[in-house]
């Protein structure tokens, strides 16, 4: 009768021990479904100074990018959102990371928001645009499409920045359709994806030796890379 008694013990006890690990692996396993980082007042870090520098880039921010996220970032913050119909309370989420670019703070399960397909299709339009620029050329014609998802100006989708009318050339001439991904592009567009924006906030770029549009060259040209200028 004793060995029994103990014998149930111990069954109590490994049904107790299952017990708080199944409990401990649904508390993390939650903590990775919702691993998405929030910004608002009072934070401070290097992804306070990405959302400062993205916002003093395009105008909505003039105070320092020092990491600290004081009542000027909020202010711009709420500026940026409401420009671009997100919910206009000065913090930080998904929604207004990925309006700024900034996906690589926006996380699921361990993994960016941007899906597969817009990373392949962004590399065909890499390819399409640019195919013999050097690679940080590449990069930022990425970084100009995403560029433009983020901008009230333009559709926000990627596919529907892409397919604009008249908005990229090897669109309207069939070369995007026929493009194929390269190492080089799928990287570029990787990185694009990831944040990295060294076209600095552009919308456009063209080729000076072919561009016959007037209208392009009032743009603001802002930098220069392989055979593309960029400009606002």
């Amino acid at each position: 009768m004793k060995k029994f008694l103990n014998f149930n013990k111990i069954i109590m006890f490994g049904l107790l021990i299952g017990i708080i690990t199944v409990g401990s692996m649904i508390v993390i396993d939650q903590n990775q479904t919702v691993n998405v980082l929030v910004l608002k007042q009072g934070n401070e870090g290097q992804a306070v100074k990405d959302v400062q520098t993205k916002l003093k880039q395009w105008g909505y921010y003039s105070g320092s990018v020092d990491g600290i996220y004081g009542s000027q970032t909020k202010n711009a913050v709420i500026k940026f959102q409401k420009k671009n119909g997100l919910t206009a309370d000065g913090i930080v989420g998904k929604e207004t990371f990925e309006a700024l670019g900034l996906n690589k703070y926006v996380t699921s399960s361990g993994t960016t928001s941007t899906s597969s397909g817009d990373e392949l299709l962004l590399a065909k339009a890499i390819f399409a645009e640019a195919e013999g620029e050097v690679y940080v050329g590449k990069v930022a014609v990425g970084a100009v499409l995403l560029n433009r998802v983020a901008d009230s100006e333009f559709p926000n989708t990627l596919s529907g920045v892409i397919y604009q009318s008249y908005a990229l050339e090897s669109v309207s001439n069939g070369r995007f359709n026929s493009s194929a991904n390269n190492a080089d592009c799928v990287k570029a567009a990787k990185a694009a994806i990831s944040g990295w924006d060294p076209a600095y906030g552009c919308l456009y770029f063209w080729n000076p030796a072919t561009a016959t549009s007037t209208w392009i060259w009032s743009r603001e040209i802002v930098v220069k890379y392989g055979n593309h200028v960029f400009g606002r």
